[in-house]
């Protein structure tokens, strides 16, 4: 599954923060992730507590579909 800057997703599970799991959240990366964030996509707007958040492509998916 891919991502796009601006996707709102939900995230399944987070191994950066397991506060954000159950949350939505947007996309911030405009390109694919790559090696300095691990492959890890960047999650925001994920909660008023919660900063920023680094995920797998296998713990979010698409919260709009």
């Amino acid at each position: 599954m891919t991502f796009t800057a601006g996707d709102n997703v939900l995230i399944v599970s987070c191994a950066d923060d397991p506060r954000a799991a159950g949350r939505t959240g947007v996309i911030v990366d405009e390109v694919p992730p790559g090696p300095l964030t691990e492959g890890r996509w960047t999650v925001s707007r994920v909660g008023w507590l919660i900063g920023p958040v680094l995920c797998h492509t296998h713990e979010l998916t698409h919260a709009d579909r």
